[in-house]
């Protein structure tokens, strides 16, 4: 049974640091592209970045660019998202997700993917 379990999440004010960490468990983690995500009040879910299983290939929205940094750990299974300069558009729930990456590919971004954590809030405030 896949498990994804967030924690990290708070609030900050504008200008701040939060760092957000998901513990899998119930699967071969090293083999799974992992994203976060996440979703404002009155919004749609958006995509925040994505890693593949082996860490090399990275993607980030184009609203979290430079402020963020995705990485993960395969032997402790578990992926962080370290967010800087945060801003109060970046408040919100964020998931962590799971999914196998598609055949004969490292590609993690633009993809739906089947398992999701809980979310965890992150408020950031002017």
């Amino acid at each position: 049974q896949v498990q994804l379990v967030e924690s990290g999440g708070g609030s900050v004010q504008a200008g701040g640091s939060l760092r957000l960490s998901c513990v899998a468990s119930g699967y071969t983690y090293s083999r799974y592209c992992m994203g976060w995500f996440r979703q404002a009040p009155g919004k749609e879910r958006e995509g925040v970045a994505t890693i593949s299983p082996g860490g090399a290939s990275i993607s980030y929205g184009d609203t979290v660019k430079g402020r963020f940094t995705i990485s993960r750990d395969n032997d402790k299974h578990t992926l962080y998202l370290q967010m800087n300069s945060l801003r109060p558009e970046d408040t919100g729930v964020y998931y962590c997700a799971a999914r196998r990456p598609p055949l004969l590919s490292t590609r993690c971004a633009g993809l739906e993917y089947d398992y999701w954590g809980q979310g965890i809030q992150v408020t950031v405030s002017s």
